[in-house]
C-alpha cells in the first residue's frame, strides 16, 4: 500500500512539472519569455506561485525543462560506452543516433523555440551555463574511467574538445532552424557536417579512453 501511495505521489508530481513546463512553453512563444511572469505560468498551470519555483528555481528552467538530460548526456554515453570503443566513437555514434530522431536535447526544437532563445539574453546565457555544466560532467567521467588523478588536466582538455564540438552543432541547429529550415533538412546538413566536426579530433581523441574488451 505504502508503495503504491509513493507511486501515485511521484506520478501527479511528474504531471505537475509537466503541465507547468506545458503552460510556461505556451505563453513564452505567444508572448515572448521576458515578457511573461512567474505569477502569470502559475495562474495559467492552476497552481500557486511557489509551486512553480519549487519545480524550476529560476525562470530560465522552464524553458530548458530537458536541462538533466543535456547536462548528463555525453557524460552516461562515455559510461555506458561499449568495449573497445573510445570516448570519441562513443560519443560520434550517439550524435548520430540523436539526429536521426530529430532530439530535441540537441536543438530539434522548432524555429518559434529557436527564436525564443536568441531573443533573450537571460536564455542564451542560462544555456551558456548548461553548456558548461555539460563539459563538467563530461571531464569528470572521462576522468572516472580513465583513473586520472586530480592533478591531470588530460580529461578537462578532452572535454574542453568533445564539448565544444556539441556545442558548435547546437549553435548550428538553433541557427537553421531560426533560418526556417526544417528538421529533415537540419538533419541532412548536420549529418555532413559530423564527419567533419569529430574527424579533427580523432587524431588527439581517437586512442583515448578506449573501453577495455570484456
Amino acid at each position: 500500500m505504502d508503495t503504491e501511495k509513493t507511486s501515485l505521489r511521484a506520478l501527479k508530481k511528474r504531471q505537475t512539472r509537466e503541465k507547468i513546463s506545458h503552460e510556461a512553453t505556451r505563453l513564452f512563444l505567444e508572448r515572448g519569455f521576458d515578457k511573461v511572469t512567474i505569477a502569470e505560468v502559475a495562474e495559467a498551470a492552476q497552481v500557486a506561485k511557489m509551486t512553480v519555483t519549487n519545480y524550476f528555481p529560476r525562470k530560465e528552467d522552464l524553458v530548458f525543462d530537458l536541462s538533466e538530460e543535456f547536462v548528463q548526456s555525453l557524460a552516461r554515453t562515455v559510461r555506458d560506452r561499449a568495449p573497445g570503443d573510445s570516448a570519441l566513437a562513443a560519443l560520434r555514434r550517439a550524435y548520430l543516433a540523436a539526429v536521426a530522431e530529430h532530439d530535441p536535447v540537441i536543438g530539434f526544437s522548432g524555429p518559434a523555440f529557436a527564436r525564443m532563445i536568441a531573443g533573450s539574453p537571460a536564455l542564451t546565457a542560462r544555456l551558456r551555463e548548461f553548456h558548461d555544466e555539460r563539459e563538467k560532467a563530461l571531464a569528470d567521467a572521462l576522468a572516472a574511467e580513465t583513473g586520472a588523478g586530480p592533478g591531470d588536466i588530460l580529461p578537462r582538455a578532452a572535454a574542453a574538445q568533445l564539448g565544444g564540438v556539441h556545442r558548435l552543432l547546437f549553435d548550428e541547429t538553433l541557427r537553421r532552424a531560426i533560418a526556417g529550415q526544417d528538421d529533415a533538412e537540419i538533419e541532412t546538413a548536420l549529418t555532413g557536417y559530423i564527419d567533419a566536426a569529430f574527424g579533427l579530433l580523432e587524431p588527439s581523441l581517437g586512442g583515448y579512453a578506449v573501453r577495455p574488451a570484456a
